[in-house]
């Protein structure tokens, strides 16, 4: 527990970390690879190049900082947080690291201002909230190690099939090398991949939705081939022109708290904009297979058809459930977008609501569902990359 002169002093900082975070969380950052590059093997690089992890890192500072009389507030964001550790392989040593820099950034950026008292009530905090992550992630290594054909953190996998989904978006079939029974996986959730390209310094890791319901003895990941010179390019470029029927490839235990809830019976709604729809087959397939008058709405928003994915397949899959409609608008085809008309029209009445696609998209989509009155702990989203604040009304 935090002494309250402790959380007195966290809470005095609240301001100073809403004005100077993100400077904070960059020299954190810069400082910490260059004492140890060894972990430039485990973070994205292309989220750093954009800042993206940066600013993520300063939002989760500032909601431990606004909140750390009631750490319980933050708990969901943690989990959240633990499950991407968790498919990284981040380890319990390396908070101490962590610890160290974001402590060491904070006296950089500050200065003076950064007094004796205040370090020390961070440092003391930041063991606090160290320990949370430690405990969930140990909690969630053990349970994924002791599932049915679990393991730890990353094993090898063979491509064994690779399909052409659209004309930007392939499919990977993946099946564990040591021929194992693989563990079942919540219908949403994800993977990470682990490749060493060449010409790449360090080992590059993805995180890629799982694409289909769970089979037991494959894992499939839909991968949109992204521009060869964007930074986020190059483990999808490498992946569709690099990487052959028969090659190897590391992939971690699933993972993430973005998932259907096949517990209940309510009606769901899935919305997706372009390789947001990864997610959602996982979700519609195993709504499908095992629970297939539930009442489903499936709407989705895609560049042109030549950029769609599983178009035929959500087509034949609709057309065989009573309590289903697939809709997909074409924004550049003249049919527009997803907008508070379209989602008045085609959203089920008290719905479980899942959506997921470009940063843009969610925004846009979510501020509508909000507008309509969508109550929003129906509403569940997940961005690709580190989270980012939804900047939305309720108006």
């Amino acid at each position: 527990m935090l002494s309250q002169e402790t959380i007195n002093i966290i809470k005095s900082t609240v301001p100073v970390l809403e004005q100077h975070g993100k400077t904070i969380t960059t020299v954190f950052y810069k400082n910490m690879f260059e004492k140890h590059p060894e972990l430039l093997n485990i973070f994205n690089h292309a989220n750093q190049s954009q800042g993206r992890q940066q600013t993520a890192l300063a939002n989760t500072v500032y909601a431990a900082a606004a909140n750390i009389d009631n750490l319980a507030a933050i708990i969901p964001a943690v989990v959240q947080i633990a499950h991407k550790h968790k498919s990284l392989g981040i380890k319990e040593e390396h908070y101490p690291i962590v610890g160290y820099h974001l402590l060491g950034a904070i006296k950089e950026v500050l200065g003076d201002a950064a007094t004796p008292e205040i370090i020390a009530a961070w440092g003391e905090a930041y063991g606090v909230i160290a320990d949370a992550f430690i405990g969930i992630e140990k909690d969630m290594y053990d349970q994924a190690e002791q599932a049915e054909g679990g393991w730890k953190t990353f094993k090898d996998f063979t491509i064994a099939d690779k399909v052409v989904e659209s004309d930007v978006i392939t499919s990977f079939y993946l099946k564990p090398v040591d021929g194992q029974k693989l563990p079942a996986y919540k219908p949403g959730q994800y993977i990470s991949i682990r490749l060493n390209i060449p010409g790449e310094e360090y080992t590059l890791n993805r995180q890629y939705s799982l694409s289909q319901a769970a089979t037991g003895d494959v894992y499939r990941i839909s991968v949109k081939r992204e521009d060869e010179f964007n930074p986020n390019g190059k483990v999808s470029v490498f992946l569709h022109n690099g990487m052959a029927i028969g090659d190897t490839i590391e992939v971690s235990v699933p993972a993430g708290d973005f998932y259907l809830d096949t517990d209940s019976n309510n009606p769901v709604t899935l919305i997706s904009g372009g390789v947001g729809i990864t997610p959602m087959m996982s979700m519609y397939e195993t709504i499908a297979n095992t629970t297939p008058e539930r009442p489903v709405s499936f709407l989705h928003s895609a560049r042109t058809r030549k950029h769609q994915a599983f178009d035929e397949v959500l087509r034949n899959m609709n057309d065989k459930l009573a309590n289903s409609t697939y809709k997909v608008l074409y924004s550049e085809e003249g049919d527009g977008f997803i907008n508070r008309e379209f989602l008045a029209s085609n959203v089920l009445d008290g719905s479980d609501i899942y959506v997921c696609g470009p940063s843009a998209f969610m925004q846009a989509v979510i501020k509508e569902l909000y507008a309509l009155g969508m109550p929003e702990e129906k509403i569940h989203f997940e961005f690709f990359g580190p989270a980012e604040q939804l900047e939305l009304t309720h108006a």
